[in-house]
């Protein structure tokens, strides 16, 4: 790069060089080709061969041939002795110069190079016949600034006194000379400021237009990957970060306690002959807090921290990856103990393949592993790295002595999703939150409670409530409401039915989840919904339980065909048919909970045989069927519980647990 911009500034220069040529040799020749009016000069009352006479010896000898015919035969022995046939560049290089110079077409005027011109600056030949050019010139600025000096002439008095003018004649002749002299002066000061101008004007459009080229965004990238390739690289001191801060992984924690207290006295372990891992790597989904227990680490031993992204090595030139590990890790020698902190390594380290499309591909995660394998026993470095894909690592990366240990990072259960929310929330019982939140990670819930926030700072609130937690997860899970959308009574009346149908099978049945809450409120694409609550996390499902998630799924449709018929059955019922065939399916192909088709698992059932396929979707009907049946006896059992929670959605619209407990009971709700 540094070639590069070396020869483009090269060309640039002699641009310039060549142009402030051009401007002396056009101002040179109009000093040639100057002419002069009588009323300039004064002399409008002489004669025609007095006038000849005097204009033939006012005009300055500009030609140098001239001026040698009229000198002294010593003198032109010495100047023949001083020019050559040839010129400086014809005896320096063996080849004749001429005038090589860039064409103008607009002003048709040859230019002689830079280099012509300095060759025959002080040797004038025939073929060069003294093209004057001041040594200054070769300084950009000052031959840009400069004012050019004119040709000498010879002196008016001595012009007078060789040509015998009369004494009546010459105050007349001196007055128009000097007129003359003066108007020419101003013309010729006149261009001399133009040039002056122009000049500032291209140079200040070159310094504009370099720097614009330097915004550019293919000269922006080079600059800025250049200019990193041995830049510094600067740690952070985590001493506000500490285990404290970090929440629902206490697994994870007490794996990098160890870590901690090696940082705190290697000596110990020294003294021991023991030998930590050199490479930590954190696996787990997005959001569960493995950047913030890295960060831990490094402030619970109060060293410093040295953080990277895997996406920020490799850019579009090659080594730059490579020379920025390096520098990381040069950084990070140099004040042990520390931690160094890779995240997405996935990006940097994956798994190297021969492409002879990216045959430098390689070298960033080369370099990795060249200089894990460069640190010495209880060094005081201790590398973390965190990635959503550890499949997708080098294996040569994740070998024991590189990152060999590994630490999963899961999503929080009910008790870490609890001590998330009560690290935000203060006097608010978090216990239904966190068992509505089944799936959220740390950074969910620091959403959930964000937004919960925002709800109660529009609403006017001076603190968040329960309802603006509940407002908030509803959002996150199914979509903002739609307040605006006009449902009429016939449908709004089939969707309290269909809602109230998966309660009623919901809550009489023994082995389904607890009811959280019930709305015919449209959120995202459905108009209404049923959210239920278990007491504890799942880590698996009884048959029973099973079975219950059916029975709750069918609750819906059943509920629509007993109250409207099934001319008035309606599509809202095709995510819950899609929930229960799921589950029957898994039931039948990989629980094996089937007694017909055993225990045998069948994890691809377009490979299996036309009768196994049959025998497949004969017990899934079953099952559905099954289902179906004792949604429709429960539900008939409980009408009169079905109509009066209907009526209360559509009443209300929305109820949780306890007022839809009350209805059931047959209590009367609180007016709202």
């Amino acid at each position: 790069l540094t070639t590069r911009c070396v020869c483009v500034c090269s060309q640039v220069i002699m641009w310039i060089y060549s142009f402030k040529h051009f401007t002396v040799s056009l101002h040179l020749l109009f000093m040639k080709n100057a002419t002069w009016t009588l009323r300039d000069l004064g002399l409008s009352d002489l004669g025609v061969g007095q006038l000849d006479e005097l204009i033939s010896a006012m005009l300055p000898r500009l030609s140098q041939q001239g001026a040698l015919s009229s000198s002294s035969p010593s003198q032109q022995a010495w100047g023949t002795s001083h020019l050559s046939s040839h010129s400086f560049f014809h005896n320096k290089h063996g080849f004749s110069g001429g005038k090589m110079g860039t064409s103008y077409p607009v002003f048709c005027k040859q230019i002689p190079s830079p280099l012509q011109a300095v060759c025959t600056e002080c040797f004038p030949t025939e073929h060069a016949p003294g093209f004057i050019v001041n040594i200054s010139d070769c300084c950009l600025m000052q031959g840009l600034l400069m004012r050019d000096k004119g040709m000498e002439v010879e002196t008016l008095d001595k012009l007078m006194k060789n040509k015998n003018i009369p004494d009546g004649q010459q105050d007349s002749f001196k007055t128009g000379f000097a007129e003359g002299f003066l108007k020419s002066q101003a013309l010729t000061q006149r261009t001399q400021d133009s040039l002056r101008r122009t000049r500032l004007v291209l140079l200040v459009l070159l310094l504009l237009g370099l720097y614009g080229l330097s915004k550019t965004p293919f000269l922006s990238v080079r600059f800025r990957t250049t200019s990193g390739l041995d830049s510094a690289v600067d740690p952070v001191h985590m001493k506000n970060v500490t285990f404290e801060h970090v929440k629902g992984v206490e697994e994870a924690k007490n794996e990098l306690q160890e870590v901690v207290e090696f940082l705190r006295s290697p000596e110990k372990f020294t003294v021991l002959g023991g030998k930590l891992p050199r490479g930590i790597l954190l696996v787990g989904p997005p959001g569960t807090g493995k950047t913030l227990l890295a960060r831990a680490v490094a402030g619970e031993a109060n060293v410093p921290f040295y953080y990277a992204s895997g996406s920020e090595f490799d850019e579009m030139f090659v080594g730059v990856g490579a020379s920025r590990i390096r520098n990381l890790f040069k950084e990070a020698k140099a004040n042990t103990p520390c931690v160094i902190f890779i995240d997405e390594l996935d990006s940097v380290g994956g798994k190297r393949i021969e492409s002879p499309m990216h045959p430098y591909s390689r070298q960033t995660i080369n370099q990795l592993l060249a200089e894990m394998d460069g640190f010495k026993p209880n060094e005081g470095v201790i590398i973390i790295g965190a990635t959503n894909f550890p499949e997708a690592l080098d294996n040569a990366l994740i070998r024991p002595g590189r990152f060999d240990m590994q630490v999963t990072v899961p999503k929080p259960d009910v008790k870490g999703r609890t001590e998330i929310l009560n690290w935000y929330l203060r006097k608010i019982k978090a216990g239904i939150i966190a068992r509505g939140t089944v799936g959220f990670s740390g950074a969910d819930l620091e959403n959930l409670v964000n937004q919960a926030a925002l709800k109660a700072a529009v609403d006017g609130k001076d603190m968040v409530t329960l309802k603006e937690l509940e407002f908030a997860k509803d959002k996150i899970l199914m979509g903002p409401e739609r307040r605006s959308v006009e449902i009429d009574k016939k449908n709004k009346e089939i969707t309290a039915y269909h809602e109230s149908g998966h309660a009623i099978v919901a809550y009489y049945t023994k082995d389904a989840m607890p009811i959280n809450k019930a709305t015919i409120m449209p959120r995202g694409p459905t108009l209404g919904h049923v959210s239920m609550l278990p007491d504890d996390d799942r880590w698996s499902e009884t048959r029973a339980q099973l079975l219950a998630q059916m029975d709750v799924s069918m609750g819906g449709r059943v509920a629509e065909e007993i109250i409207f018929g099934n001319e008035f059955i309606t599509t809202g019922a095709s995510s819950d048919f899609d929930a229960a065939t799921r589950i029957a399916k898994m039931m039948v192909t990989r629980f094996g909970m089937c007694e017909r088709l055993g225990v045998m698992t069948y994890t691809d059932q377009t490979k299996q045989s036309p009768e196994t396929q049959a025998a497949i979707e004969h017990e899934v009907r079953k099952l559905l069927k099954d289902s179906y049946e004792r949604a429709r006896a429960l539900l008939k059992s409980h009408a009169k519980e079905h109509q009066n929670l209907a009526n209360a959605l559509l009443q209300y619209e929305t109820l949780d647990a306890r007022e839809i407990k009350m209805v059931l009971e047959g209590k009367g709700l609180e007016t709202r």
